[in-house]
């Protein structure tokens, strides 16, 4: 006698609120988790309209950075593009040649409202540029790199994807300035959000489309987007204070995650937990599937059992 197949359990969602870090120095436009395992679960990075730059860990637990997270490479409205000793918090190099700088290991890769892709060789003694890519009709809004290929997003409504390794550059016209750009974790397809307050799933290889996401507002500031961990779900930041986040295959919204009554800003999702940075205004706030254990629920526990 066979017995029908248990139906697979749904991921859980990051919906309970862990902690809130005050920056205490004015709006931050950025927050990434950092994707090293060597790194504290709750490590991430986020960068302030205050030209700075900071990097938050909690109390020690024998986790520690790897070599290859000693640099962090930061971008700055003032044109430059500077790395920095994240030991020391030093300035180790400070390139320029950008008319306007936006966002991004010996290579560093930088986009900028000037319209291009610059490339950087950390190693070499020039500051000039190793290669600049200047395809792009407007400001490249966003970036991202994969082993072989550079993914960007600009204002003229065009995703380029550059295939380093063959010399090969595609194009998929979306109608719309885009914000925000990302590769699936399976690196088939590519993720893009735009100020039509849409995200849009495709098909890295041909551009077809795969998916549309909608209901969020998104009209005048570049907000992020991203993937899940492992593909699941697809989320967005929206103007209206929350975060949403929608089931990737059926489209359908699975969560509308309130996180405050201003912009959320950036967000960014573990490469393998499940949680979630999100920042508003001056805050960065880390979202959690479960509540977590406070330090006196652990010595209630303790007492309990003694």
């Amino acid at each position: 006698m066979s017995f029908p197949q248990p139906k697979p359990e749904v991921p859980q969602l990051p919906q309970n609120l862990l902690r809130t870090i005050d920056c205490q120095q004015g709006a931050v436009r950025a927050v990434r988790f950092n994707g090293c395992i060597y790194i504290t679960r709750f490590g991430c990075f986020s960068s302030s309209h205050f030209l700075s730059t900071h990097l938050f860990l909690p109390p020690s637990d024998g986790n520690y950075l790897s070599y290859d997270n000693s640099q962090l490479c930061s971008c700055s409205s003032d044109k430059t593009v500077i790395l920095w000793d994240v030991a020391t918090g030093q300035v180790t190099r400070k390139l320029r040649g950008h008319a306007g700088v936006r966002e991004n290991n010996t290579t560093i890769f930088s986009c900028s409202i000037d319209g291009t892709v610059r490339c950087w060789d950390t190693r070499s003694r020039k500051f000039d540029p190793i290669q600049i890519l200047d395809e792009a009709q407007d400001g490249v809004s966003s970036l991202k790199v994969s082993e072989h290929e550079l993914l960007t997003g600009s204002v003229d409504g065009r995703v380029r994807r550059y295939d380093l390794r063959m010399g090969q550059l595609h194009v998929d016209f979306i109608n719309s300035p885009i914000t925000c750009v990302c590769f699936s974790a399976d690196g088939q397809c590519t993720l893009t959000s735009s100020l039509d307050s849409t995200v849009r799933l495709l098909d890295k290889s041909t551009g077809e489309m795969l998916g549309e996401y909608t209901g969020h507002k998104m009209k005048g500031y570049k907000l992020d987007c991203c993937l899940s961990s492992k593909d699941t779900h697809v989320l967005s930041c929206s103007e209206d204070g929350h975060v949403y986040c929608w089931d990737l295959v059926e489209g359908s919204l699975m969560l509308k995650l309130p996180v405050g009554k201003a912009v959320v800003q950036s967000l960014s999702f573990h490469p393998s937990e499940t949680r979630l940075l999100t920042a508003m205004e001056g805050r960065v706030q880390v979202w959690g599937a479960e509540p977590e254990e406070t330090e006196e629920d652990v010595v209630v526990v303790q007492q309990e059992k003694a």
